[in-house]
């Protein structure tokens, strides 16, 4: 007979932070997430149907083919495709969009991997720490490919990099932050923390048990540039602000911040939590 002893159990890493998993596009380069936004408006067109800014940004942070579909079901381009091909959209259109969005998406990323100001000192700062960095993505390997050696060029390079073609499912499924915190060897789940830009990010980063931090200023909430952003108003800053940190704090983000630049002063307070045994 096989006995076990309950007093010998695994031991977890105690300590602070081990990991940070950052999205790319709207967190750490690409203010504004605008890359995404022009490949899906050129994709659509090209299939005679004309859908806006918004109806390309809502669902944002997916699987780009299940970004497609997203939008294929919004009852206003459902109808103008209906109108164009006299029939609704089906899975054989999503998949033919998908094929066409890789190549019109890969055209633009390279004018669209500047680093968001305060990224690359931002990470600098957690490297001095002894905090590994990781990131996930919407964008498969292929575009990643293309990205991710023109963002290290301009000072961005994380430890790992995980697409959404690397695992079974992407976001709001938790398989790309599990797998940066495999590859990262950074563990339990709560001594790791996910920034990204959109509700599917947070989610992923819930699902997976980990703190989940959302940027408010420099993704899709506001899908601004930089420029842009600095030339609205102070109201109507503030206006939109307020409303991107109630709609990322209402989707269940541990903390909102304005931007990267920010982080450091949470990893303080989660440290801080943890100390006093919490868990996220």
């Amino acid at each position: 007979m096989h006995t076990i002893n309950l007093s010998q159990r695994a031991q977890r890493p105690a300590g602070p932070i081990k990991a940070i998993i950052f999205d790319w596009a709207g967190t750490t380069v690409d203010h504004g997430s605008i890359a995404p936004v022009m490949a899906f408006i050129e994709t659509f067109r090209l299939h005679g149907v004309d859908i806006s800014i918004e109806e390309a940004r809502a669902p944002m942070g997916m699987h780009k083919c299940d970004h497609i579909r997203a939008i294929t079901k919004m009852p206003l381009v459902a109808a103008l495709w209906k109108a164009a091909h006299d029939r609704p959209p089906d899975e054989t259109d999503v998949a033919a969009m998908y094929e066409e969005f890789i190549p019109l998406q890969i055209k633009v990323l390279t004018n669209y991997a500047d680093p968001i100001p305060g990224a690359v000192e931002t990470i600098a700062d957690l490297r001095k720490r002894g905090i590994k960095i990781g990131s996930t993505t919407g964008y498969n390997r292929q575009m990643m490919q293309v990205l991710a050696p023109e963002a290290m060029r301009r000072g961005f390079q994380p430890d790992s990099i995980v697409c959404v073609s690397d695992v079974l499912a992407g976001r709001p499924e938790p398989w790309m932050a599990l797998r940066s915190a495999m590859e990262l060897r950074a563990y339990p789940p709560e001594r790791v923390v996910k920034v990204g830009d959109t509700v599917p990010d947070i989610e992923e980063g819930l699902n997976a048990g980990m703190w989940t931090v959302a940027v408010a200023l420099t993704g899709n909430e506001l899908g601004l540039t930089a420029e842009e952003l600095g030339a609205l108003s102070p109201d109507e800053l503030e206006t939109r602000r307020e409303r991107a940190h109630l709609h990322l704090a209402d989707a269940g983000a541990h903390y909102v911040i304005d931007g990267i630049w920010s982080l450091p002063l949470v990893l303080e307070d989660i440290d801080e939590r943890l100390a006093n045994g919490e868990q996220p």
